[in-house]
């Protein structure tokens, strides 16, 4: 089993070292025809990658149709066989492959386009092809805004060189980064390193373009405790819902996927970044989650929630992972969103008196909190990453924080919280804690863990990081399950002891507070006191020499009455 096991590690690795490798080359030919760092790289980048998934997701999906697999896959190329199709054949083919298979045509092929990069004006078919996949391909592959309009999954990228001249060697340099790779091992066995490959691939695009929200990803570590502690190791799911209102590039919810089985949850997001929810309809795309593309929304959850029912009301779902932006001023809704007191009853931050785009004031979080709360169902389970300041929020400092935990404690909503290490994040050294509700309120004590302390400290640029290891993984999983007592590590309290200690959640502030006591004779004692005195006799000598010798300098010094004279 090790063995096996060891082999699997390496495959892993080789893929995603590949596929890293992959975006690398694009990055470099974006680069190199000026477009690093730009708002539009990011684009590019994806969009081929995306595409060159979708050319071997086909291929080797089409090789095990059952009624033209045998054909192609005999072939000594199948795209080349693919070519010789009628239109009759390739429609037919269409209508046997699953849903979420995405449809080329031949012309739409890798191999048939690069067969033309010879040719003139190569760009502008390189830019006709992906859009004419994305046509073909919208009703699954499309995503929706908050407007309810549809964005196609390609567009022209080409149109980004500014110089119509290099746009042909551009097009061409892009499909060189992609023909030297190929996807079809993927699709063999499951791999789960996608969210490295995201890790690796936004790096670059933090701050390239996008929406107003704070945009970074949820390290990979922390997105598995949510997931694992929220549905279970061994959970037999069916049927049920997934949200995540500040979704991102889809971290956290392709975790709670893969905890539950993707083919046994429907997954439902919104996120304000367009960037951000381009890359997670790659990223579903990717997970074999196409089925929920509908599902995903671009726009603003606070002010536009476009899951809700037809009545109007907040849609309910049964699990909620979130990792919201922490702060973001925002006085120009800020008074909308505080007239909805039924949607935001804990109240929203008060406005800021300068804004200052650098460093934001307004704890948006909490309106975010508040909304995830809302869209629980009466048995929904929920995961949420906040700045650890707020689970000992004071009232005097921060009432909408404190009125939130008040409510999670009496209404025994809140069932766990996890201190997590410093500088865990890639953009922020903001200390951050994970907080975790069940809406069933069956909890009879809240499981309080610290593990500030653990982690590995390594480089990641100039920025000093930690990350979880993945026995300390198991050690935060496994103790927050059994609600284990650890010394100066976990806690298990109860609601009223919470409510004591001034709706504390933090696990420090429930450990008790040990003296050692050591047997040591008279003799021992009193040696040590000798020494002490001993000591402290040497310090003493040495602070009156330096005062003296300080008053010797002090009386050396003299007026100097040329200072000052330029003459």
């Amino acid at each position: 089993l090790s063995l096996v096991g060891s082999e699997m590690c390496i495959r892993d690795r080789n893929i995603t070292e590949s596929t890293i490798a992959l975006i690398d080359s694009l990055k470099s030919t974006t680069g190199a025809f000026g477009l690093a760092g730009t708002g539009s790289e990011y684009k590019i980048v994806t969009e081929m990658f995306l595409y060159k998934f979708f050319n071997d997701k086909f291929g080797y999906e089409a090789k095990r149709d059952k009624m033209y697999g045998e054909r192609l896959s005999k072939a000594e190329k199948w795209d080349a066989e693919y070519d010789t199709f009628t239109e009759e054949e390739v429609e037919d083919l269409f209508s046997y492959l699953p849903a979420s298979v995405p449809r080329l045509k031949p012309e739409h092929t890798l191999s048939h386009l690069y067969n033309f990069t010879g040719k003139g004006d190569f760009s502008t078919l390189l830019d006709a092809t992906l859009i004419d996949i994305a046509n073909i391909n919208a009703d699954t592959f499309s995503v929706t805004t908050s407007g309810k309009s549809k964005v196609n999954i390609f567009s022209a990228i080409t149109t980004f060189v500014t110089d119509q001249q290099k746009r042909d060697e551009f097009a061409k340099s892009l499909m060189r980064n992609v023909a030297s790779f190929n996807f079809e091992h993927v699709f063999i066995e499951k791999y789960d390193f996608f969210s490295r490959i995201f890790e690796h691939l936004l790096k670059g695009f933090n701050n390239a373009g996008g929406g107003k929200y704070a945009e970074y990803y949820t390290p990979r570590a922390i997105a598995q405790v949510m997931a694992r502690l929220l549905v279970g190791d061994n959970a037999d799911l069916r049927g049920v819902t997934c949200y995540d209102p500040s979704a991102g590039t889809g971290t956290l919810l392709m975790a709670l996927a893969h905890q539950i089985g993707e083919d046994r949850c429907s997954i439902y997001s919104q996120d304000i970044s367009e960037k951000s929810s381009e890359m997670l309809r790659l990223n579903l795309i990717l997970n074999s989650l196409s089925a929920s593309l509908p599902n995903v929304v671009q726009g603003n959850t606070l002010t536009e929630p476009s899951h809700t029912e037809l009545s109007g009301a907040l849609k309910k779902f049964d699990f909620i992972v979130s990792n919201p932006p922490f702060k973001l001023d925002f006085p120009e809704y800020r008074d909308t969103l505080a007239a909805d007191t039924i949607r935001f009853w804990a109240g929203v931050p008060n406005k800021v008196k300068k804004i200052n785009p650098e460093k934001p004031q307004m704890g948006i979080y909490l309106c975010f909190l508040q909304h995830v709360i809302n869209s629980l169902k009466d048995t929904g389970k929920s995961a949420v990453v906040v700045p650890t300041g707020f689970i000992t929020s004071k009232k005097r400092n921060n009432v909408v924080a404190y009125n939130i935990l008040q409510k999670i404690v009496d209404e025994h909503i809140v069932c766990g919280c996890i201190s997590m290490p410093t500088n865990v994040f890639a953009t922020t050294g903001t200390n951050v804690s994970v907080i975790f509700f069940d809406k069933s309120a069956t909890a009879d004590k809240v499981i309080l863990i610290d593990a500030s302390k653990l982690g590995e400290e390594y480089k990641e640029g100039n920025n000093q990081k930690r990350r979880l290891l993945d026995n300390e993984i198991d050690l935060i999983v496994n103790t927050f399950r059994n609600k284990e007592v650890v010394e100066d590590f976990s806690v298990a309290v109860s609601y009223d002891e919470i409510k004591e200690k001034g709706y504390s959640l933090s696990a420090g502030q429930y450990f008790d507070i040990k003296i050692d006591y050591v047997d040591i004779t008279e003799e021992e004692f009193n040696n040590r006191m000798a020494n002490y005195k001993q000591i402290l006799s040497e310090q003493f000598k040495e602070s009156h020499r330096l005062e003296e010798e300080i008053m010797k300098q002090l009386d050396a010094l003299q007026f100097n009455e040329n200072v000052g004279n330029n003459e």
